[in-house]
């Protein structure tokens, strides 16, 4: 079970929102390349970074923070979205070292181009479903769709991504615990991996998560609980190793 600290960037900080509200937001740092650092040096073997001014303008606007993070850290795999709309900026991402890119409304909005994406660069595309009652909401949660979570993922699945973020707005930086089943519901009709995000709060959440680890979700995105300080990210990844066998 992977754990991977959420770095999301707003007008150049270190950001976290509530259910995707850009306006509701709490700043925790200046300097997100210095809380990138922090999150390798407790542990971390993957990082989860977002554009959120890229997600609410439709092109990478703090990718020069982002290229600084992934040059500090070569060996580190960094997974990328906000705002990644047309393949210069997949490819612009990719040849800054970003090891995914995760595309999320474009992914909504005209899905061929993540089929496009994955012939052009084969396992490095990952697709980002933030649902709220089981619909996919877009342009960074403000709007709903009408498509249904799982038959876009299986979708995605068809065209060859490397794995899909579900992201349950309800619980999303709320500190309100991670709603299991919802996950479990959404992972158990695909066959790529299914990384989780929106609602960990502590190391109960933690091992929920590891009781399914064999329905297919392969990690989960912390966010405000290491930022706050109800889940220590070490002890967190010591566990998730300990009851996943490493």
């Amino acid at each position: 079970m992977l754990l991977i600290p959420a770095i999301d960037i707003q007008a150049g900080k270190c950001v976290r929102l509530r259910q995707g509200n850009m306006d509701d937001n709490t700043i925790y740092s200046e300097d997100p390349v210095a809380m990138a650092e922090r999150w390798v040096k407790a542990g971390a073997r993957r990082l989860h970074i977002v554009d959120l001014d890229g997600a609410k303008q439709g092109r990478p606007m703090n990718a020069e923070i982002i290229h600084e993070i992934s040059d500090r850290h070569p060996t580190i795999p960094i997974q990328v979205g906000g705002g990644i709309r047309d393949e210069d900026a997949v490819q612009a991402y990719l040849d800054a070292g970003v090891s995914y890119v995760i595309l999320g409304t474009k992914a909504v909005t005209a899905p061929h181009f993540v089929s496009d994406m994955c012939l052009e660069f084969p396992g490095r595309v990952i697709v980002g479903l933030d649902v709220r009652d089981h619909k996919v909401a877009t342009d960074g949660w403000s709007k709903l769709s009408r498509h249904d979570a799982v038959d876009m993922a299986r979708h995605f699945e068809h065209d060859g991504v490397n794995a899909i973020i579900f992201t349950c707005i309800n619980r999303d930086g709320m500190l309100s615990g991670l709603n299991i089943e919802e996950t479990v519901n959404f992972a158990g009709p695909l066959s790529i991996p299914v990384i989780a995000a929106g609602g960990v709060t502590n190391l109960d959440d933690v091992r929920a998560l590891c009781a399914v680890e064999k329905e297919g979700i392969q990690g989960a995105i912390i966010g405000r609980a290491i930022y706050e300080g109800t889940l220590d990210f070490t002890a967190a990844q010591a566990l998730a190793d300990q009851l996943s066998g490493g």
